[in-house]
């Protein structure tokens, strides 16, 4: 018994080993030659201009988690699908179907949510410009 963790330490020790030695291998070969050109900041070639600081459009990363859940939602079902005639011949395809549409469902039920929060519109509509629609908006003085 204690000679099947034996082989896990051992293992974990050699991975350990393995990743120490060539970091150290790494740090000793590698040139150390710093310039302006090296240590500014890389932006696909193009010469960095402005500040880092800018704001970005959140909608952007929203649109991006919402791929990567039905991307993973596909990853999940791709082996659910090539056993499922493995699964109707055993007698449990009512099962995993039933699985596989609670799955589907709650998913579902997340775009919706996104959807009907208006998370998936890109040009948002302001709720200021509704109200104030028949109003003038006069701009307020500048103290230059």
């Amino acid at each position: 018994m204690l000679f099947n963790f034996a082989n896990v330490l051992i293992f974990l020790l050699v991975a350990v080993g393995f990743v120490m030695v060539s970091l150290a291998l790494g740090h000793f070969l590698r040139p150390k030659v710093p310039f302006p050109e090296k240590l500014s900041t890389y932006e696909c070639g193009e010469l960095p201009t402005g500040p880092a600081w800018i704001n970005f459009n959140i909608r952007f990363y929203i649109l991006a988690l919402l791929f990567i859940i039905f991307d993973v939602e596909i990853v999940f079902m791709f082996p659910v699908a090539t056993v499922f005639k493995q699964w109707i011949k055993d007698g449990s395809g009512r099962m995993a179907l039933a699985e596989i549409g609670a799955f589907v469902g709650i998913l579902l039920l997340g775009l919706a949510y996104a959807w009907l929060k208006g998370d998936l519109e890109w040009a948002k509509q302001i709720q200021d410009l509704k109200e104030h629609q028949g109003t003038e908006i006069v701009p307020k003085a500048s103290n230059i």
